[in-house]
């Protein structure tokens, strides 16, 4: 991984053009072809080119130009190094994937694996089913055979959380007849336990599932 902390203009040209005038910046180029530049406010690159792109060094009279080149849209963005301050060159070896703890997909799987969570006798039946409105979190039945409608959030559920529930309830109600609604989420907002009661569906209080770091792979020093 390379980073290059210089004084810089920038020019891109494929979709739209840009130009940006001359100023400190820090580029940042990956393994797999990503190209970022950096200012020194805002958490977004302000140029950049994706994972894929061909990247190289030329010299053009007295100045070096690094050039990623995209094929597919074609897209070029050419950096000018008017001054360099600093190059760093990092071998990173880093093979994991990001793994959500806590996600809703995780919410699903702990219900799938515990029904009870949610009430005796429950018994999920489908995960993400696309009922042609939308696609339900869990679809499942209640011990005296009701389908019910599971919609799941990780962090405090509020309105909208409530109107996609009460939309899939009120889908499959025209075809099945009785149907519960119940949101699964650690919390809700005032407006949402209103919208609920008003509409006469249910809350079930489930925190997401939390898992320990193994602390695996820490780098702690740099040589």
């Amino acid at each position: 991984m390379l980073t290059i902390f210089a004084r810089c203009k920038v020019h891109y040209d494929g979709r739209a053009k840009s130009e940006l005038g001359p100023g400190d910046r820090v580029i940042i180029i990956k393994p797999d072809g990503a190209f970022l530049i950096h200012q020194n406010r805002k958490r977004e690159p302000v140029n950049w080119q994706p994972p894929g792109s061909f990247v190289t060094l030329e010299e053009r009279g007295d100045i070096l130009v690094l050039r990623s080149v995209r094929r597919k849209p074609k897209e070029v963005l050419e950096v000018e190094l008017e001054d360099v301050y600093l190059v760093s060159v990092f071998k990173a070896e880093d093979y994991e994937e990001l793994a959500l703890t806590g996600s809703e997909a995780e919410m699903a799987e702990m219900i799938f694996n515990n029904p009870g969570l949610i009430e005796p006798g429950f018994r999920p039946l489908f995960r993400e089913k696309d009922i042609g409105h939308g696609i339900v979190d869990i679809l499942g039945r209640d011990e005296s055979g009701n389908l019910v409608v599971l919609e799941l959030k990780r962090r405090k559920a509020d309105l909208h959380a409530v109107s996609q529930l009460k939309r899939y309830v009120e889908a499959l109600k025209k075809e099945y007849g009785r149907v519960r609604g119940i949101l699964v989420a650690p919390s809700l907002t005032s407006g949402a336990k209103k919208l609920l009661e008003k509409e006469g569906l249910e809350f079930k209080k489930v925190e997401p599932p939390k898992r320990e770091s193994s602390g695996r792979g820490r780098q702690t020093t740099l040589l």
